[in-house]
């Protein structure tokens, strides 16, 4: 029985194969890699993956498609919503140190999406997902371009990343009204170590007027909690590096 896209969940289904070749090659799966899915859908990615790694763990919000799933042998899955699920426990489930992460995020949420594995990077080898492409390229921004802010500087902090892959609408069934690409993500072997919720504010503050210089957003907020050091403020939101970001946290 064909499975009707649903909108409430994001549903837009892969199913050009030279897309799907080329994101398997760009994830490059071995053999006995522990390698969670997120949203595997209609299985296009999952086939591919299982018969390279042998098992995998797959995370699905639709019943339907997770019943589907179910009858896979090869196939763990976790039938959840995505930002419910412990990653840090499932690692453990699975009896390993790291995972390696995978899969195309529904576009609605992928933002709450990479926050959420933020907070369970500890067990995270690597992920690659498919995401809008103006999302992957506000991830990869450098400062000083449009692109650049909040998105960037929490998640350039903890990993390094780059665009790998770009993917047309027409790769999917059916087709987004965005362009989309696959972004490569992998934790920075050392970091600055800050409070993230902390750097969070800090950084939402810095970007909220990204048109105004500093000193009229994030230079009030400074002075609320008594910050007496140096800090340029002559500058906007997206002029100052990560490195910056990080450094002003620590100070506070």
């Amino acid at each position: 029985m064909k499975h009707i896209p649903r909108k409430r969940f994001g549903q837009h289904f892969l199913a050009d194969s030279a897309i799907i070749d080329a994101i398997v090659r760009a994830i490059a799966p071995r053999a006995g890699e522990p390698m969670v899915e997120i949203g595997p859908g209609l299985a296009a990615l999952t086939q591919p993956l299982v018969e390279r790694v042998g098992r995998l763990a797959v995370v699905e919000l639709d019943r339907d498609l997770a019943a589907r799933l179910r009858q896979h042998p090869q196939l763990q899955v976790v039938e959840s919503d995505v930002l419910r699920v412990d990653f840090s426990a499932l690692a453990q489930t699975l009896g390993a140190p790291r995972l390696r992460v995978v899969g195309n995020l529904p576009y609605n949420i992928s933002t709450p999406i990479l926050f959420h594995l933020l907070d369970h990077i500890g067990v995270v080898q690597d992920q690659h997902f498919m995401l809008q492409k103006e999302v992957v390229d506000r991830m990869v921004a450098a400062p000083a371009s449009a692109d650049y802010g909040r998105l960037s500087v929490m998640l350039q902090w903890r990993y390094a990343m780059e665009d790998v892959l770009a993917v047309p609408p027409q790769a999917f069934d059916p087709p987004p009204r965005v362009d989309s690409a696959v972004v490569r993500m992998v934790p920075h072997a050392s970091f600055v170590a800050v409070d993230t919720a902390r750097l969070s504010e800090l950084v939402q503050v810095a970007f909220s007027q990204r048109r105004k210089l500093l000193r009229h957003t994030l230079g009030k907020w400074l002075d609320q909690r008594g910050f007496a050091g140096s800090f340029d403020l002559q500058r906007r939101a997206e002029e100052v590096p990560v490195d910056e970001y990080l450094a002003l946290a620590q100070r506070l």
